[in-house]
Order: C-alpha cells, then sequence, then structure tokens
C-alpha cells in the first residue's frame, strides 16, 4: 500500500481535495478546509492541474489514472457519465436507459462517485430537467455553478445554445 498524497487547490467553487498514489487518484472533494498545497505524486499532480485547467475553461475532458469502481457494474455507470459530453446533461432515466440500469442504480452512483467533476455526475439531472441533488460541495448550489460554467464556456466557444439544454437520445 503507497502513502496517500493530497493537493488542494483554490476554485471558484471552494478548496477542492485531490487525494492519491504514486499510481491513481482515489478522491476528488470540493469545499474541503485546509490550505492551498501541491501533490508529490504524478497522479494527485496531473489531476490538480486538470481541474485547474478545468475552471479556466481550457479542459473539456479528463485523462487521469482514477481507481476502479468496486464492481464492474459500477465501472459502467461511472463510464457512462464520463460519457456525458461538456455542457450537456441527461436525466436519470436518460442515463440508465443508455446504460441498461434503472434511475435509482444511476442516483445512488452519484451520490457515490468519488471524483465528482472528473466523473461528471453534475451533468445529470431529474426528469422535468430540475437540478436534483448533488453530493458534492454545497450540494445543488454547487451543481448549478458547475453546470453553468460548462454552458458559459461553450457560449465562449460558439458550440451550445444560449438556453440550458438537455439531450434524451430516445425521444427523437
Amino acid at each position: 500500500m503507497y502513502a496517500r498524497d493530497i493537493a488542494r487547490i483554490a476554485t471558484p467553487v471552494g478548496i477542492i481535495a485531490v487525494e492519491g498514489d504514486a499510481l491513481a487518484v482515489h478522491r476528488v472533494q470540493i469545499d474541503v478546509s485546509g490550505a492551498v498545497t501541491n501533490g508529490t505524486t504524478a497522479p494527485v499532480r496531473f489531476a490538480a492541474d486538470q481541474l485547474e485547467q478545468w475552471f479556466a475553461g481550457e479542459r473539456m475532458v479528463f485523462d487521469l489514472p482514477l481507481a476502479p469502481a468496486a464492481t464492474r457494474r459500477g465501472q459502467a455507470l461511472r463510464d457512462a457519465m464520463v460519457a456525458i459530453g461538456y455542457g450537456d446533461t441527461r436525466s436519470y432515466s436518460a442515463l440508465a436507459r443508455i446504460a441498461a440500469s434503472s434511475a435509482r442504480a444511476i442516483g445512488q452512483a452519484c451520490a457515490r462517485n468519488p471524483f465528482p467533476i472528473i466523473v461528471p455526475c453534475h451533468r445529470i439531472l431529474n426528469a422535468d430537467g430540475r437540478l436534483g441533488a448533488y453530493s458534492a460541495g454545497q450540494g445543488p448550489t454547487t451543481k448549478q455553478w458547475l453546470l453553468e460554467h460548462e454552458r458559459s464556456v461553450r457560449g465562449l466557444l460558439g458550440r451550445t445554445p444560449a438556453v440550458p439544454h438537455q439531450i434524451d437520445l430516445f425521444s427523437q
């Protein structure tokens, strides 16, 4: 077992802590206490750097070694969340259909997500388009900020409509 390494970065949604070791990132936490600090292991440093790039609007996709999910099913649900494009959203039920799962399982995977922002559970909304719950940072307030940030960045790049939208692949 490797010793855990931690980096903390200042962001508009509070201090974000990245925890990992020499092999992988194990956890990301939003709105934690503690001083800003650099990590010492490559995965932790890369994650901190990529998160800073995301907040600066310079990164839309993460490329990091993440600790695997506890089960193959959990990994499949995580992969389905990662497949939601930057600035896009899905409902719990739409993502459940795509992932051959249930909306409840998607909700549980979101609630247990150890990698907020990197595994973008903030992009999953209620069926009626409302935010729903968010287990990181300040809850729905943080979720709203993250969504608005992505939409703003995409808007500046000319790739998104000015109004929020939700993609449902099964309604076409």
